[in-house]
């Protein structure tokens, strides 16, 4: 089924099924693991650029003084390699697989192919076209929609981005605060 139908179907049972609270938990569980992955990946790309490799920022007029109002940051937290990097990070999401938790059933979504080469244990992970191509649709409206938040987060280097911006910021990982405590 693809992401369109499993909508579609979570719709129309939303009022007369307890499927609700299923389709509602799939959702938060894969927009929660694709903002998660999407971080993962960011700050993997950020780190591979060149700390020494700089951008010119500001104005290039010459000042009445005789100065320039430009500045240097790095390459890899500016705003043109971080929008750069959200047009094209979600296509590693084919790299990705999902655990379902035994006890809680719950969705996880892991890297299934190592950066370094080293092997992974791939036990109780799916690895599945559609599987991926929904990890990939939620990571692109995840970066569409919170590009701001995302360029605003990543622009600085900060700790926690993941907590930051899944949890605090957009809400697409406190799914566990809103429901009751029967169902977690």
């Amino acid at each position: 089924m693809n992401v369109w139908g499993f909508k579609f179907v979570c719709l129309s049972v939303f009022l007369v099924s307890p499927l609700h609270s299923v389709c509602a938990r799939r959702s938060q569980d894969l927009h929660c693991g694709a903002c998660r992955a999407l971080v993962d990946e960011l700050e993997w790309e950020i780190s591979q650029v060149d700390p020494k490799k700089t951008i010119q920022l500001g104005s290039f007029r010459i000042n009445p003084d005789g100065s320039q109002s430009v500045t240097e940051i790095p390459y890899s937290r500016s705003e043109a390699h971080l929008t750069d990097l959200l047009e094209r990070v979600c296509e590693n999401m084919q790299n990705y697989g999902e655990k379902v938790d035994s006890s809680t059933h719950r969705k996880t979504y892991v890297r299934v192919l190592s950066r370094d080469g080293t092997k992974m244990d791939l036990s109780g992970i799916m690895i599945e076209g559609d599987v991926t191509s929904k990890l990939k649709f939620a990571c692109e409206w995840i970066a569409e929609e919170h590009e701001d938040e995302l360029i605003e987060l990543f622009s600085h280097e900060q700790d926690n981005v993941k907590d930051r911006l899944c949890s605090k910021r957009t809400d697409l990982c406190d799914y566990a605060l809103h429901i009751p405590h029967d169902e977690l």
